[in-house]
This record gives structure tokens, sequence and C-alpha cells, in this order.
């Protein structure tokens, strides 16, 4: 099963997207995190991920 790029519900500061992405990659959260922090345009990219990306799936 491949896995789909998914915001995080249990690794979230704000609305789980650096950890979903971290938690796709395999990498720390932090390090996604501070990547965002340097990105020029950080505010617009996170932005357009929190309402594109669609949410993990629930599990029992």
């Amino acid at each position: 099963m491949k896995n789909k790029l998914t915001k995080s519900r249990t690794d979230k500061s704000i609305s789980g997207v650096c950890g979903g992405i971290a938690e796709y990659f395999g990498i720390s959260s932090l390090g996604v995190r501070l990547i965002f922090l340097l990105l020029p345009a950080n505010v617009l990219i996170y932005l357009i991920l929190v309402n594109t990306m669609h949410d993990s799936p629930r599990s029992l």
C-alpha cells in the first residue's frame, strides 16, 4: 500500500501539515518546521498546503 501525503493527526502544532510531510518522508517534523521557517514564501506555501492536503483517515 502506497502512503498518501495527508495531514498528521498525532504530530501537529497548528494543523498537522509539517507532521504529515515528516511522516510521508520518514524524517523529523522539527526538521520540516525548520525548513518552512527558512523558505522565502513560507506563509503562502503553508496556507496552500493547509487548504489542499487531506486529513489523515481516522484509525480505530
